[in-house]
C-alpha cells in the first residue's frame, strides 16, 4: 500500500519556513515579534498559480481520509475582525468536497448554549470521523473576549487554558487531529480593509461600530492572542501564525499546511474487506 506521499514535495527549505511559522509547546509569544507582511519572498503570481494545484490535490487526499474512515480533521480559524477567515475558507476550503467537509461559525453565545458549559456547543461541532471539519471562531473566544473586556473574573478563564489543552488532547486520542491557525495582521492593514468594506456596497453589512470599538483595544487583544498561543500550542493541537497582510501568501501558506498534516497522517485507502473479493466473478444481467 502506498503512503501518500507524492502529491507534494516538502523541501528541507520548505519544512524550515514551515516550522518558523509553528509556535512549539512552552514558547512565550509576543506578536509583536511576528511580521503580518511576510511573504518568504515569493512571488504573488508564482503563489496563485501553486495555490490551483494544491487546491487540486486537496480533494484527492479528502478523499482518502473519508473512505478510510478512521481519523479526522479539525482546522481552527481565529484572527481579529477582517484578518480574512471568512476569505480563507472562501479560497482554501473550497478545495475539499462538500460532502465531507464541515464548517461551523461560532458567534457570542446565545439562547441554550447559554445554560450549558462553554465547550458545549464546540464539541457538537466536531467532525465525526472520515470528515474535515472547519472552525471559524472557535472556543478560544470563551478566554479571548473575557480576558479583554473582564467578562468574568480573570480566575475563571485563566482556568481555560487547561481545560481546552485537555479538551484537544482528548480529541486527538480519539484521532481527530487539530491544526489552528492565528491570522495575523497590522493595525494599519485592519484600518485599511474596514474602510474597504464600508466603501463597497456588498461588504458594508460586515462592519458595524463594535468593530471600531475593538480597535481601541488592540493592544489587549495582542496580548490575549498572544497568551492563548503561548499556553495552547501543545504536540497534538499545534498554532501557527499565519502572516495575513497579504491575502495571496495567507491562503497559498494555509493550504501548503494543511495538505502537509494529511500527509503526515499516513492515510491509507482500506484493503479488501474479505481476501477472496479479488477473485469474485461479476455476472452482467
Amino acid at each position: 500500500m502506498i503512503i501518500i506521499k507524492s502529491y507534494i514535495y516538502f523541501s528541507k527549505y520548505w519544512m524550515n519556513k514551515i516550522n518558523s511559522l509553528l509556535i512549539h509547546p512552552s514558547t512565550n509569544v509576543s506578536l509583536s515579534d511576528f511580521n503580518p507582511n511576510t511573504t518568504f519572498g515569493y512571488d504573488k503570481e508564482e503563489l496563485l498559480e501553486d495555490l490551483k494545484k494544491l487546491l487540486v490535490k486537496m480533494p484527492e487526499i479528502q478523499h482518502r481520509l473519508y473512505v478510510e474512515n478512521k481519523h479526522a480533521l479539525l482546522i481552527v480559524l481565529q484572527g481579529l475582525d477582517t484578518s480574512g477567515k471568512d476569505g480563507v475558507i472562501s479560497h482554501v476550503m473550497k478545495g475539499f468536497n462538500a460532502l465531507s467537509c464541515t464548517v461551523a461559525s461560532f458567534k457570542v453565545p446565545a439562547g441554550e448554549e447559554l445554560v450549558h458549559d462553554y465547550l458545549w456547543r464546540i464539541h457538537k461541532e466536531i467532525p465525526r470521523k472520515g470528515f474535515i471539519g472547519v472552525f471559524n471562531r472557535s472556543h478560544y473566544e470563551d478566554i479571548i473576549e473575557p480576558h479583554v473586556w473582564n467578562l468574568v473574573p480573570r480566575s475563571s478563564y485563566i482556568q481555560r487554558y487547561d481545560h481546552i489543552n485537555l479538551f484537544e488532547k482528548y480529541l486527538d486520542d480519539n484521532k481527530i487531529k487539530i491544526i489552528k491557525f492565528f491570522l495575523h495582521i497590522s493595525r494599519e492593514e485592519q484600518k485599511k480593509r474596514l474602510f474597504e468594506r464600508l466603501s463597497h456596497p456588498s461588504k458594508r453589512w460586515k462592519v458595524n461600530e463594535e468593530d471600531f470599538e475593538k480597535r481601541k483595544k488592540w493592544t489587549k487583544y495582542m496580548k490575549a492572542y498572544g497568551d492563548v498561543v503561548s499556553r495552547c500550542s501543545t504536540k497534538w493541537a499545534p498554532w501557527h501564525i499565519i502572516p495575513s497582510n497579504n491575502k495571496w501568501f495567507r491562503n497559498w501558506v494555509i493550504a501548503k499546511i494543511v495538505i502537509k498534516t494529511l500527509v503526515d497522517m499516513k492515510i491509507r485507502y482500506p484493503r479488501y474487506r474479505s481476501p477472496n473479493i479479488k477473485n469474485k466473478k461479476i455476472d452482467y444481467i
